[in-house]
């Protein structure tokens, strides 16, 4: 078996290409041939990353940036070589220059389409892409979500029910190095941490989750932890409510120190509000060190499936600082439900999201997949 995942970019920042880079990892480790073919951003110049004996990545270059998307016609070219070589295609949505190197690669061979969100907010990007999503959804052998719950609310996926399965994403635990963990501890000694992670856009919803913060005693701390466009607009409503001294933007937070901030905070906190957050990695990670999870509901999205309230966490509505604020002093004042939770966050994640999990589920549907 061969099997190539082709999607986003190199090197790895995002979801998307995380789960395709894990995958890659994990696959490959099984002794499956599994390789990865990605476009570059950050100014990387691209080639093959060998991460095994079995598993590589090779990462074409970039040329230029349209609406969010890489125009990377060498993938385009690179495909057109390589794809006969695998027994299957794995391809990752949304990325039109993936769809778009596959349609034209000529491959007749399966193809899982790995349905991770809509095209939401970039309405130009997807008229133009429109006809292409649709012949990838119907060229698709097989559709995967993330959750059962987005592949079955997508508008785009309607009538596609016969052809429609879902892959929990899964992630190593988190682990830290102690010594770190309570350097941080100390920093927040004597007050109740909450921790957030991720760009610093409007569909985080992070003023509800500041305005949230305004309404909590002086006991509580928020870390959030990602760059964006919305840090000015953000530091401005923490002046303007008073909580600069409570609230810490953390910037750009590298892979090596997010576990510490897991590890050391009371809670993590999720304040989306829009379809766009379609899983929230963040979510499984700080389920897998314990620690509780406070969440929205968003129609639609997979979030809440993934956060079960009263198991992992609270769920609460969107675009609520009320709410959240409620959520969050009630798990903190209420010991018997922060624990019932933890451990309750802990068994969900090795129930269901464990990167093994990922890698053995996408085994069994390629196998039943080649067998058809």
């Amino acid at each position: 078996m061969k099997i190539l995942q082709v999607g986003k970019f190199y090197p790895i920042r995002g979801g998307i290409e995380k789960v395709m880079y894990d995958l890659t990892l994990g696959l490959s480790a099984e002794g499956v041939h599994c390789d990865m073919l990605c476009a570059t951003t950050e100014g990387y110049r691209g080639g093959v990353i060998e991460l095994n004996s079995y598993g590589r990545v090779i990462a074409v270059k970039t040329q230029w940036k349209f609406s969010a998307t890489m125009i990377a016609p060498a993938m385009i070219t690179r495909l057109r070589r390589i794809a006969n070589e695998y027994d299957m295609i794995h391809i990752h949505h949304p990325d039109p220059m993936a769809s778009l190197a596959l349609f034209l690669s000529g491959y007749k061979r399966k193809v899982i389409l790995h349905w991770h969100s809509d095209i939401l907010k970039q309405k130009l990007l997807l008229k133009l892409y429109a006809p292409l999503q649709r012949w990838l959804i119907k060229r698709a052998d097989l559709i995967v979500g993330t959750t059962p719950v987005y592949v079955r609310e997508s508008p785009f996926l309607k009538g596609m029910l016969d052809k429609i399965d879902y892959i929990p994403i899964g992630v190593e635990a988190i682990s830290a190095d102690k010594e770190q963990v309570e350097l941080l501890r100390r920093k927040y000694d004597g007050y109740r941490l909450i921790f957030s992670l991720g760009r610093l856009v409007e569909y985080k919803g992070y003023k509800y989750l500041i305005e949230a913060l305004a309404k909590l005693d002086d006991t509580y701390r928020l870390a959030i932890g990602g760059i964006g466009p919305l840090r000015g607009e953000l530091e401005e409503l923490v002046d303007h409510l008073g909580v600069r001294s409570r609230v810490e933007f953390l910037g750009y937070v590298s892979d090596e120190d997010v576990p510490k901030y897991f590890e050391a905070c009371d809670l993590f906190c999720l304040s989306s509000i829009w379809k766009t957050e379609a899983f929230a990695i963040v979510q499984i990670e700080a389920m897998s060190c314990g620690k509780p999870v406070v969440s929205t509901h968003i129609k639609g999205s997979g979030v809440s499936w993934v956060n079960a309230d009263q198991v992992s966490g609270l769920v609460v509505p969107a675009e609520d600082a009320d709410a959240l604020a409620n959520a969050i002093k009630k798990l903190m004042d209420d010991r018997e439900l922060y624990e019932q939770v933890a451990l309750g966050g802990r068994r969900r994640y090795k129930e269901l999201f464990t990167r093994k999990k990922m890698v053995d589920k996408s085994l069994s549907l390629y196998r039943k997949l080649l067998k058809s």
